[in-house]
């Protein structure tokens, strides 16, 4: 009889040990699925142009390539946390079908078997805003949504983080982009993440989808692994926004409108004053308009710095982006 019972009892402890491993297994495999983005981030809507946008900031590598999610003409996704990164894709396409950023929200974390580890936000192209905390997430942790915006956090230093963002983001101004940095920066002046900072992304997508991709993306810029992302965000923000003026002296070139032109690619050259490449092309644009006198001196001053850049204009002509006559392709080049 005695040893009757003790079959059953190690039979029941076997039974009970196995149930562990199971679980252990099924704990390990869950967090595999679900990458970490501790984090805060914001979710915006520009009123002025309908532009939406998405912004993050985190101690983990490379946050912006499973946090940030966005489409022209449809809306932004935030998903972090315990990261399920499909919501970024479903979100989309649910968005796509006409449903309100709640009605996803509600669907997608009903559906997740992980949803209180979840952190998700979503806004639509017109504005409007939802969030989701789980009640597993890392604490601090919490979310506000407020008129075309949404500003979430979790695993922080602190419970004035999102309130600081909120706060931040509302008072701004400028750009979609530069206000959703305010926020962050705002976040990270406030304690930010418990654990320190690593990487950040800032995404900021058209009203209207213009069916090019490439142009839909108003900004796309990230910073995967660094010391100071935020600050390195800042920097590229203002070299993409250099980088537009030269593009629109372009246009504007070609559009035979040398004032614009030069308004344009003058205002970028000042943003980045040492950057020779904006000098170069400003100078071969000037070339191109039979502008010489302008154009040379820029040569000069350019090749002075970089011999490279005197190497690569002859160059140009064969394949037409320079136009000038051998005479002048001389005086650009002659040693004086």
């Amino acid at each position: 009889m005695k040893s009757r019972f003790l079959l059953v009892l190690l039979f029941i402890l076997q039974f009970a040990i196995l149930n562990l491993q199971f679980s252990i297994i099924n704990a390990q495999v869950y967090k595999s699925e679900s990458p970490f983005a501790h984090t805060y981030s914001i979710v915006a809507f520009d009123e002025k142009t309908g532009d939406m946008g998405v912004a993050v900031q985190s101690h983990w590598f490379s946050v912006g390539t499973i946090v940030t999610w966005g489409e022209a003409g449809v809306g932004v996704v935030a998903t972090q946390s315990f990261v399920n990164p499909s919501f970024g894709p479903r979100g989309l396409e649910l968005l796509k079908q006409g449903k309100s950023p709640q009605e996803i929200i509600d669907e997608l974390i009903k559906s997740d078997e992980g949803r209180e580890f979840r952190q998700l936000a979503i806004l639509d192209s017109k504005g409007n805003a939802a969030s989701f905390t789980g009640k597993l997430c890392i604490q601090p942790a919490g979310n506000i949504v407020g008129k075309g915006f949404s500003v979430q956090a979790n695993l922080m230093s602190n419970d004035n983080i999102w309130p600081a963002m909120e706060k931040a983001f509302i008072n701004s101004k400028g750009s979609l982009a530069e206000r959703m940095l305010v926020a962050l920066e705002a976040a990270e002046k406030a304690g930010g993440d418990v654990r320190g900072k690593q990487s950040a992304a800032l995404l900021v997508v058209r009203a209207k989808s213009t069916g090019k991709v490439w142009d839909d993306r108003l900004v796309d810029i990230r910073v995967d692994d660094s010391s100071a992302p935020l600050p390195e965000l800042r920097r590229l923000l203002k070299v993409h926004r250099a980088y537009q003026h030269m593009n629109n002296g372009d246009l504007a070139v070609e559009k035979n409108d040398m004032d614009k032109a030069m308004v344009e690619y003058s205002s970028a050259m000042k943003m980045f004053p040492k950057n020779l490449e904006m000098k170069y092309w400003t100078a071969v644009a000037l070339a191109n308009k039979g502008m010489m006198k302008e154009a040379v001196p820029m040569f000069k001053e350019i090749f002075k710095k970089d011999k490279n850049w005197k190497d690569l204009t002859p160059r140009l002509l064969p394949n037409g982006l320079l136009k000038v006559t051998p005479k002048q392709l001389s005086e650009i080049l002659e040693n004086k």
